[in-house]
């Protein structure tokens, strides 16, 4: 089974990257007929790197969430399905050139660094803790994808305005779509976040009696989750369209980062098992 397991490690770069290089060939050259083969390369390795962690988790006893190597090999599976989720729903094929190398870069991390590791803190063998991470793993998946449309409007927004006409206006879609895309994915961030936060109100008591609610990431996720909402709301309700969506996604991210980055380094947190 380890010898399984090192084979998909090393492959899972490969995959990403022969998937990258269609999205790559394609934005370039415009090729249509690609369509069939850029979907079933990204099919292809989702259902690859669902098999690897499978294994993992069969082979170790406990879902992969124990350090930040196997934190960087869900990251790069949750990106990828949430792209190709939103693909699936917008139909729209091209902007996966932009995504696809935030996998590439968390997988080849996790390639080159991760261990096997058989004894790990009791906690981690709970698989509702499990389901708590990935699940929260896959919202921030959501809101990256949601900041890289939020980022790619606001470039096509800047070269409409200065009449530059080059090859990202010809390859992208409409400020519209990017928005739309942007919205897409903030959705989908928001309910896997949502289930993420239910579920760790569900586990936290029994696994931590005397936790403490002040914990910087329990706040901070709390924050990210209001000022989606708030996105989210005012897009239904209030009819922002535009600029004020995109910005307030970012806002999102820019929490979403600080919590990831900051805190990690900095602060301390009954979330981190190391």
């Amino acid at each position: 089974m380890l010898n399984v397991i090192h084979l998909l490690n090393y492959a899972l770069p490969f995959l990403y990257l022969i998937t990258f290089s269609l999205y790559l060939y394609d934005y370039l050259k415009d090729k249509y007929n690609l369509e069939i083969y850029k979907r079933g390369a990204v099919f292809t390795t989702i259902i690859i790197h669902c098999g690897y962690l499978a294994i993992r988790t069969f082979e170790y006893n406990y879902p992969p969430i124990t350090n930040k190597y196997e934190i960087f090999t869900m990251l790069a599976l949750a990106v990828t399905w949430a792209y190709f989720l939103v693909e699936l729903i917008s139909n729209i094929r091209v902007t996966g050139v932009f995504i696809i190398p935030f996998s590439i870069f968390f997988q080849v991390i996790s390639t080159l660094c991760i261990a096997d590791i058989y004894q790990v803190k009791e906690v981690l063998h709970n698989f509702l803790l499990g389901f708590h991470v990935v699940s929260a793993i896959l919202g921030y998946a959501g809101f990256t994808l949601s900041a890289v449309y939020g980022i790619l409007f606001l470039i096509l927004y800047k070269k409409i305005k200065k009449n530059n006409f080059g090859l990202i206006f010809k390859r992208v879609p409409s400020l519209e779509t990017l928005e739309q895309l942007s919205f897409y994915s903030v959705v989908i961030g928001f309910l896997f976040l949502t289930i993420s936060i239910l579920v760790g109100l569900i586990w936290l008591p029994n696994a931590f009696p005397d936790v403490n609610y002040n914990d910087p990431k329990l706040i901070l996720s709390g924050l990210v989750w209001i000022i989606y909402a708030i996105g989210i709301i005012a897009k239904f309700f209030g009819k922002w369209y535009g600029k004020k969506v995109i910005i307030t996604t970012l806002i999102g991210f820019a929490v979403i980062f600080f919590s990831l980055l900051l805190i990690n380094l900095l602060g301390t947190s009954f979330h981190s098992f190391s």
